[in-house]
């Protein structure tokens, strides 16, 4: 680019673009993953769990009931205690959520899935510029850089995986950011000379700030640490070493003072003790990165990674046969391309063994890492062989491909739930009914479904015991059943079906929906 205003006035037009993209898909979302439910509920309510409520079982409630756990009410602005009490009791550090919480004074008195989606619309932004950054490091000898840059960091910014992370109500789009701004504060760090305290001080809060978003985050940190301590200790460096150790420190002390209960998380609570125990199963070890590659492939490369890794590989050996030259024959850029790749690698890694389910949102906070080191190097392999030119088209044609790909393979970001757009509509046409959720606390949690509760004008939740026609009278005694009623129940039961429709003298039944945790009846 010309000059510093060109550059700004590109990369705003490419946001503005970008965001469209992102306010598009959060339109696809129709459904609350239970994890997202907590993180509302967590965020707003004086409680974690929703069912330890006294008045929870037995009684009848109505919609404000369910949306006053995922949303903030007229008295509660301004109250950000119980956000860390609720964190003290959960198994997360508290920043995403004292965050959340601000945004939904936004969307005060009512529960909108936007207050979410939009905090993530708007981290991606900074993520993106995050990314050019890194990339203009990565491309620093090449010719137009920075034009190369903005279009990798763009594309990288709407893959599906992109896409999931935005519109997954979770921390873990704050995480992409902490670990993309960690990564550039360490390859300026790697450029500096002498000590640089203002550099350092940026560091050990963006480190401070990884901390209180995930743990996860340390799996990172800890290789950049180690990196960089060995560095200094082969240079004998030993100055910039104690400094650099010491932020390390201070950071994580300070996390330590501000919220002390990440000791106890990490080590005695069940999610850390699910991690070890991950880690001593070597069986499983080599299946749970090789689900999670999968992951990568389907929504990170739109099922063109294994493909490109191939094509990288054979350049690689073709290059060799024809002694082409090295990608980095430069030693900074070598250091600089070692402290991308290893903590990446080695974050993926950890990640896909320590986590709980295989699934894209752990390991999300490095898909767009991977993505542009992967695209990287097939650009860097072919301009050994083609030229610059030859490269750089193919790369672009290369781009275009994996954008098209979700359109070819029909894929669609994570968890967007656009099936179940139907059973909400369906329950918003019927919300004059009243419902019925027979409900087995051993077997789910019933933050799974709580959006349906937020669309019925009245519903009524029991245990899942044994039940009479007396205790079906006892509980509609006061309601018209004449036009039908709306039942949940963890399982399919047919019996408890057709006693209910006896009692209540219903007819018909119809299967409107069968969710993770319930099937859902109307009987009428």
């Amino acid at each position: 680019m010309k000059n510093k205003r060109t550059e700004i006035i590109v990369i705003t037009l490419l946001m503005i673009i970008q965001t469209a993209i992102l306010i598009f898909a959060g339109t696809w979302k129709q459904y609350l993953h239970i994890d997202e439910a907590y993180s509302y509920g967590l965020s707003s309510y004086d409680k974690v769990e929703f069912s330890d409520n006294e008045d929870f079982f037995n009684n009848w409630h109505d919609k404000n009931y369910y949306e006053d756990y995922l949303s903030l009410q007229d008295d509660e602005k301004g109250e950000y205690k119980q956000v860390y009490d609720n964190q003290k009791n959960d198994v997360h550090p508290p920043l995403y959520y004292l965050i959340l919480r601000f945004a939904m004074n936004f969307t005060k008195g009512h529960f909108s899935m936007w207050s979410g989606i939009g905090i993530n619309i708007i981290i991606y932004v900074f993520i993106t510029i995050f990314t050019y950054l890194v990339l203009q490091k990565m491309l620093s000898k090449e010719e137009y850089a920075k034009e190369k840059s903005i279009i990798l960091a763009f594309v990288s910014s709407i893959t599906m995986a992109s896409l999931s992370n935005v519109t997954y109500i979770r921390m873990y789009v704050l995480l992409t950011l902490e670990v993309l701004i960690t990564l550039y504060l360490h390859i300026k760090l790697l450029e500096k000379k002498e000590i640089d305290k203002k550099l350092l001080l940026a560091i050990g809060l963006s480190v401070l700030a990884g901390i209180l978003t995930h743990y996860y985050y340390l799996f990172y940190i800890v290789v950049l640490y180690i990196i960089f301590a060995v560095k200094y200790i082969r240079e004998k460096d030993y100055k910039k070493l104690i400094y650099y150790t010491l932020t390390m420190l201070l950071s994580g002390i300070t996390s330590l003072i501000i919220f002390p209960y990440s000791i106890n998380h990490m080590f005695f609570g069940y999610r850390g003790q699910g991690v070890l125990e991950n880690f001593v199963h070597p069986p499983n070890l080599i299946k749970k990165i090789l689900e999670n590659v999968v992951n990568i492939d389907y929504y990170g490369f739109h099922k063109m990674f294994y493909a490109i890794l191939i094509i990288n590989l054979l350049i690689f050996i073709l290059n060799k046969m024809l002694k082409k030259g090295k990608i980095d024959e430069d030693k900074k850029h070598k250091q600089i391309m070692k402290i991308i790749n290893i903590p990446v690698l080695i974050y993926f890694l950890i990640v896909s063994i320590a986590s709980p389910w295989n699934v894209l949102r752990y390991t999300s906070p490095v898909c767009g890492l991977i993505f542009i080191i992967v695209i990287y190097y097939f650009y860097e392999l072919l301009k050994l062989l083609l030229g610059e030119k030859k490269s750089s088209i193919l790369t672009l044609i290369l781009l275009v491909a994996i954008l098209i790909s979700p359109l070819i393979y029909k894929i669609k970001p994570e968890l967007v739930y656009t099936e179940k757009k139907e059973i909400v509509q369906e329950l918003e046409k019927k919300q004059d009914l009243n419902m019925l959720y027979i409900y087995n606390p051993d077997k789910c949690n019933f933050l799974d479904d709580i959006l349906l509760f937020t669309k019925i004008n009245e519903s009524y939740i029991t245990k899942d015991i044994s039940y009479t026609k007396e205790k079906i009278e006892e509980i509609f005694k006061e309601k018209d059943t004449s036009k039908g009623i709306i039942i949940l129940l963890n399982e399919a039961d047919t019996e408890k079906l057709e006693m209910i429709k006896e009692t209540l003298n219903l007819k018909s039944t119809d299967h409107l929906e069968k969710l993770n945790t319930c099937d859902v009846y109307y009987i009428y």
